[in-house]
Formats: structure tokens, C-alpha cells, sequence
């Protein structure tokens, strides 16, 4: 009898191990992205994804949803700090409507190569981890867009051609930026990028490369402004207790999938700069580089808008471009 209870305690206990395992395997994570399949940041992320299954050995699962499939991109960060979605991504600058510190990629010759924006994400990575961190949210890695150009139906020469146009806007600051140049404004997320045209919703845009090629600009456009004007990131971020619910391993294996997906995606975003303008070219849009008065004018915007982001932001902001400069 004795042999037969320890026998007994044996094949409860393993079980009790094999439905542990069963557990950890069955942990799911839905991660809601703004971008559709085609674009570098939703392959990097599901890279990232993949490496993540295979470092916690299966134990940890995430589930990619793209193109605002399962939440559209103005709901993720508040998804993901409700609990709703466990982990998401974000454009940086979507979030200055609640704080205009998340918009300094987005001011207008700042910060117009990748090494620029790797000095400027250097000197505001720490602060934004902060700010994320008292909302429940645990940043786990950045990756940039390709320097910002105009899209139009003609050649823009001056700013003054810029005046009347409905340009498409993706945050707060383009649409400063859209006022500035005293063209109309519209907010069009870039998957409904190509209904907007064709409904003449808008008929002029600010974006990357990596977008006019994956929208085929070309079939609603005729010219590509190469003006390198600014360069945007997104963020991936995960809510911060549900990462602490995670086993340490686990935890590890994501921090070290997060700092190769950040440092794939900054190669990534400059390898397919020239490709994506080739293949614009190639399909009939015009490549323009900006005329010295053109530049003028915009850098000036630009100047403007960077001492409306200090009088916005104040001190930590003025720390931040210290530390860039």
C-alpha cells in the first residue's frame, strides 16, 4: 500500500508539471499594429514575434494583427494600457495630442538623415521611457520611417504653391505643419490612404517613401518631393504588468528579441529608402528634389515649429535638444 501512495504522489505531481507547461504554453498575446503586411515595420515585428516563440520555448505566443484589424491605430496605446491587448505599436507623434514631448520626431529639419535620428533618439529614449512608465506601459523598442517627402499632382516649386491644398495629415504636427504652409489639413490613417484620393478627400500628402510606394502613389499622383524634411518612428510598447506577470526568462528573452528588432529595423528603414523611391520611379512618379528656395522656406517652418515645441514643452525639452546638439 505504502508503494502504491508513493506511486500515486508521483503521477500527481507530474501531472501537475505537465499541466504547468501545458499552461505556459498556452500563453497568448494579441499585438494590434496601425500597418498592413507589405510594410518593413509589421515584417520586423513579426520577425520579432517569431524570435520571441522560439526564446521562451514556445511558451510565449503573439498574435499579429495588422492594418488595424483588431484595434485601429488612435485606440492601441489605450488598449494596451487598459489590459485590453497586452502589447501594440504606436507612431511616436500620435501620442502629442496628450503631450507634445512625443512630437519632437516630427519637427521639420531637426533631425533629416539616420544618423541625426539615432542622436535624437538617444537624447529621448530615457524621457520617453518615463513618461510611458507612469502610464503602465514598458517601452520595448523603436524603429523609424524613412525621411518625409511631399506627394502631389504637380511639381511644387515655392510654398506658395503648397497654399490651398487638402494635405494629408498623420498627427498633430503635420496638421501645424499643413496650417503653416496654409494648406487643408485632413487626418487619413495610411491604410485608407488610396479611398481618400480617389474620394478627393485629399489630394497632397507628407510621408515616407516606404508608404507612397506601398499605397502605388502612382496611381493617384504624379510627383515625389524628396525633401528629407524629418524622420518619424514608431514605438512597440507592452503593458507593464502584464510583462511582470511573465517568468524572469521570459522577460529577458523579450528585452533581448526587443534590442534586435530596434537595431533590424533601423537597417531595415534604410535599405528600403532608395528601393522604395526606384520603385516609385520606375512606376512613373516624378522624383523631385527641392529647389534652394523651396528649402529655404521649409527650413524656416521649421524653425517656427521648433520654438513652438519649447514654449509647449519647456525645460525637459529644452535638456532633450541640449543632449541631441
Amino acid at each position: 500500500m505504502r508503494i502504491c501512495r508513493s506511486f500515486y504522489a508521483i503521477m500527481v505531481c507530474l501531472v501537475l508539471l505537465l499541466n504547468m507547461n501545458v499552461i505556459q504554453a498556452e500563453i497568448r498575446w494579441d499585438m494590434p499594429t496601425p500597418y498592413s503586411d507589405s510594410t518593413f515595420h509589421t515584417k520586423n515585428i513579426r520577425l520579432f514575434a517569431d524570435e520571441v516563440l522560439k526564446a521562451t520555448h514556445n511558451e510565449l505566443n503573439i498574435t499579429v494583427h495588422s492594418a488595424g484589424s483588431l484595434i485601429k491605430h488612435p485606440e492601441i496605446k489605450k488598449s494596451v494600457r487598459r489590459g485590453i491587448v497586452p502589447i501594440g505599436e504606436v507612431l511616436i507623434s500620435r501620442l502629442s495630442n496628450e503631450d507634445s514631448f512625443f512630437a519632437l520626431d516630427s519637427i521639420p529639419y531637426l533631425a533629416t538623415d539616420y544618423q541625426q535620428a539615432r542622436k535624437l533618439w538617444q537624447a529621448s529614449r530615457e524621457k520617453t521611457e518615463v513618461k510611458l512608465a507612469k502610464q503602465g506601459l514598458k517601452l520595448l523598442f523603436s524603429v523609424p520611417w524613412q525621411p518625409q517627402g511631399l506627394f502631389a499632382k504637380k511639381k511644387i516649386k515655392a510654398v506658395i504653391d503648397l497654399q490651398g491644398l487638402k494635405l494629408r495629415v498623420y498627427n498633430k504636427y503635420t496638421e501645424r505643419l499643413a496650417q503653416l504652409l496654409q494648406a487643408v489639413p485632413t487626418q487619413i490613417e495610411a491604410a485608407d490612404i488610396a479611398t481618400a484620393f480617389s474620394t478627393g478627400r485629399v489630394d497632397s500628402m507628407i510621408t515616407s517613401p516606404a508608404t507612397g510606394a506601398n499605397t502605388k502613389a502612382w496611381d493617384f499622383l504624379s510627383h515625389y518631393h524628396h525633401f528629407q524634411a524629418w524622420i518619424p518612428k514608431n514605438m512597440v510598447f507592452v503593458n507593464a504588468k502584464q510583462f511582470s506577470k511573465l517568468t524572469k526568462e521570459n522577460q529577458a528573452a523579450i528585452l533581448i528579441a526587443a534590442k534586435k528588432a530596434e537595431e533590424r529595423g533601423w537597417e531595415m528603414s534604410e535599405q528600403e529608402s532608395n528601393k522604395k523611391v526606384a520603385i516609385m520611379k520606375a512606376n512613373g512618379l516624378k522624383i523631385i528634389y527641392p529647389s534652394s528656395k523651396l528649402h529655404s522656406e521649409l527650413s524656416y517652418v521649421g524653425h517656427v515649429m521648433t520654438e513652438e515645441w519649447l514654449k509647449e514643452v519647456g525645460s525637459e525639452g529644452k535638456r532633450t535638444l541640449a543632449l541631441f546638439k
